[in-house]
Formats: structure tokens, sequence, C-alpha cells
């Protein structure tokens, strides 16, 4: 199907129709990825429109000029459509050099973040550390004792941070059953069977009773961590997750547009990825990190916070990990929900699922972040084609 036939008619042609069955997968996501909200119940995060973050527009065009990946010379345009993009934002000194967005987008579209969610609540999680409402040597079952019993027993909320707890989860998004599908329906993202129980976030955690190593080793990448992290937000700061994003970090960001948050059947955000946001406000976040923290005079995620993701983080944790393959050979850490590239020009970036990415480059105040659709959850070339399309922006930008 041309996926200029979804969604088209009143109603649409059965064949055209996207649904909580097919909403992730080709070619219904590339319609649903920035129609979330009408698929999912979500929760607002709003923005404060007579405060935005206004971010000037630079003379000159990036897409004219072609990338050079791998020796050979790739046109800016077989780039994006090679990548499935659906919007890109380019930031260099805090200025927009390059934006795109498929036809059916624009400036104003929220799109699916995925797992860049998860940086998100990084963020917001460091600042609540400075405020003292969180501890990150915490153990989990101090602030929901419900989990008592589990496999996240002795487990830190800095365990589930750096994706370093040893528990029992295959994250496999093709997998047609086992625990990642009860995981799916308990988020709200999956339908039940007849006859189902209906489910829900808080809930599933009492599914996740073994282990397969230990707190603190090796990289596991485990997404209900991060979805229980937000539960621990919620029950310390005694707010909805939406509304602590949208004060501490939405409204004093200057974003352009709300955002908003898939929930579940009770009100549980989901944090591992359900965050929708316009790639613009994406790349104000970016902004944000590359100027320290900083918004003009006010601090929002604290400097340290973000040293910190840059400067620590577990190389080996790392390499013995289960996620190493999609980015062979690279010198990567994880910390605090975000992915950093060592080397001569470091880089930290966030990814989801799909190819939903965040590239901040401090040093050179590059901020790229790019919305896609591709046809698998994690496609090894596509995801190493994104990879080295922003390293020949970055030169183009740095020269």
């Amino acid at each position: 199907m041309h996926t200029a036939e979804l969604m088209k008619g009143f109603p649409p042609e059965p064949a055209g129709q996207v649904t909580l069955a097919n909403w992730r997968k080709p070619p219904f996501n590339k319609w649903s990825f920035h129609h979330v909200r009408e698929i999912v119940p979500s929760a607002d995060i709003r923005n404060d429109a007579s405060d935005v973050w206004n971010l000037p527009r630079a003379v000159g065009d990036l897409g004219s000029t072609p990338l050079m990946i791998d020796g050979r010379v790739l046109p800016f345009a077989s780039f994006l459509s090679g990548t499935d993009t659906d919007a890109m934002v380019v930031l260099h000194r805090g200025r927009i050099v390059y934006d795109y967005y498929k036809p059916g987008m624009d400036r104003d579209t929220p799109h699916i973040l995925m797992s860049v969610s998860k940086s998100m609540l990084g963020l917001l999680f460091g600042i609540l550390v400075e405020r003292g409402t969180l501890d990150s040597a915490a153990l989990v079952t101090s602030i929901i004792p419900e989990v008592k019993g589990t496999a996240y027993e002795g487990a830190t909320l800095r365990d589930l941070l750096d994706m370093r707890a040893g528990i029992l989860f295959d994250e496999n998004y093709l997998a047609a059953g086992g625990p990642i599908i009860e995981y799916r329906k308990a988020q709200g993202w999956d339908p039940y069977g007849p006859g189902e129980t209906p489910s829900d976030l808080r809930s599933f955690y009492r599914a996740l009773t073994e282990w397969d190593g230990t707190h603190g080793g090796v990289f596991h990448y485990v997404s209900p961590n991060t979805d229980l992290l937000g539960w621990v937000i919620e029950r310390q700061a005694g707010r909805r997750f939406a509304d602590l994003m949208s004060d501490l970090i939405w409204k004093p960001l200057g974003s352009g547009n709300p955002a908003y948050i898939t929930v579940d059947r009770l009100g549980a955000p989901r944090c591992a990825g359900g965050m929708c946001t316009t790639a613009e406000d994406l790349a104000r976040v970016g902004e944000m990190m590359v100027r320290g923290g900083r918004r003009g005079d006010k601090q929002i995620v604290p400097q340290s916070w973000l040293s910190d993701i840059v400067q620590a983080g577990d190389r080996d944790a790392w390499d013995k990990g289960d996620f190493a393959v999609y980015l062979p050979g690279q010198p990567v850490r994880y910390r605090s929900k975000w992915y950093t590239l060592d080397g001569a020009a470091p880089m930290t970036f966030g990814i989801g699922v799909f190819g939903q990415n965040v590239f901040v480059d401090p040093a050179s105040e590059i901020v790229i972040a790019k919305f896609s659709s591709h046809a698998l959850p994690m496609d090894k070339e596509r995801i190493m084609l994104t990879m080295k399309g922003v390293e020949a922006i970055r030169q183009i930008l740095m020269t």
C-alpha cells in the first residue's frame, strides 16, 4: 500500500486503517509515528507559548551539500531517503542551518521519540537529584516496595539509569510471544486478545522475577527499567511525570509546542518510549545541552549532571553488553540514559527504535534532531548510515 492512502476517506478503507494492532508496522508507522495520540492515550506536557526560545535561521543551504560517506559522494536527499527520514533539524552555533519535513509533517508536528524518551527522563532525573528529591544510590525497593520479591531486589536507581540491572528480559522487538508482548499490552501499545484480563505498567513488574546476571554488571538493555524509574520519580515527587517534565524542562526550555507522552489505562507514563515532540523542540533540548544545561541565564539541567553523562559510564560494560553489535568498533559508553561516543570530537546522543535520534556535539556547537520511520525496529544498516551521515555533517560544519 502507498503511504498516501493511509487513513484516507471517511471512514478509511480497511486496508489503509492504522490501528493499535498495526501502528508500529510498515507502512502504517509512516502515518502513526506523527499521530500517536490518536491511537494510544496520552498526557500533555505543556509549554509556555509566551516564552518561546527563538532559533534564528542561518544563511545558506546545508541540504545542497553532498555528504562524503565511505569514500563516496552521497547527495543529501539520498541520505534522507536512505534512512527513511520523517523530519530533521540541524543547529550550528544556535542557528538552524537545515531543516526538513516529509509531506504531512511540519515544524509544529509532534513525532514519537521512542527510546529518546529515556534520554529525556535522564535529564529530568538529574534535575531532581540536584533538588534532593532523588538519590541515584538508593535501592529501588526503598521507594517502590511493590517490586520486592522481583528481580529488582537489590538494584539501585543508578543500575536502572545505566541499564546495568541483572534482569532477565529479552528486548527482542520482533518476538511473537513472551514477556515483551505482555509488556506492550500493559503499556497500552498492543491490543488484548479475547478473554485476556487488562494489565498495566505497574502491575507488570510482578512478572519479572528472574535474574540474568548481577546488578551493576554488563550493559543490558531493558526498557521496563526506565518505566520503573518513571514510577520512582512520580512517587518521590508526588506529581505526574508529564507535569514535572512540563514545569522543569519543557517550559523553561522555551519549547515552541506542547509535547505529550503515552500512558497506560491507569495513567502511568511510558517513559521508556512514549514521549512525542516536534523536531525543532528536540533540537532545543540539544542546544540547551550544548550550553551546559542553560538557556540564557537560566540553568535548567545541572552542569554537573551533564558532565557526568559525558565523562562517566563504563566502556567495558558497554562492550560486553547486548547493544554493542549495533555500533561495532565504536568507543561508546552509556550513562543516565545517554550514549557518548569518545574520540577526538566526542558526541553525546540518544537513540530510539525505528530511527529516532538526537546528537549533541558541545565542542563544535552542533545539534542534529532526526525522526524516521524505518521498517525494522533495529536496522543495523540504517543505524550505521545515520551515524556516518551525522559524522559527515559534523565534518562539513566544523570546517
